[in-house]
């Protein structure tokens, strides 16, 4: 990279910072999303609801469809090592 390029780069250097801070935070977000132990916990919240009476039938099934959904994408993901 030349000096005329640094120098007049130089504006850019917060906006590629906040960008590559947003990235980390996505990447995080979509790791955390399907993460199989947290959906698996969520399947558990779920069943512990339904007996409680804090859900319906019907909507503790779209709750678990849903995260059934999550887990299989999970599965399907690349790993990140």
């Amino acid at each position: 990279m030349g000096l005329i390029t640094g120098i007049l780069g130089l504006p850019l250097a917060p906006v590629r910072g906040s960008v590559a801070i947003a990235e980390q935070v996505r990447r995080q977000a979509e790791r955390d999303f399907y993460d199989p132990r947290r959906i698996r916990g969520e399947l558990e919240e779920v069943a512990r609801r339904r007996e409680t009476g804090e859900l319906t039938d019907d909507e503790a099934t779209a709750w678990e469809e849903e995260l059934i959904e999550r887990l299989i994408v999970s599965r399907n993901r690349p790993r990140e090592d």
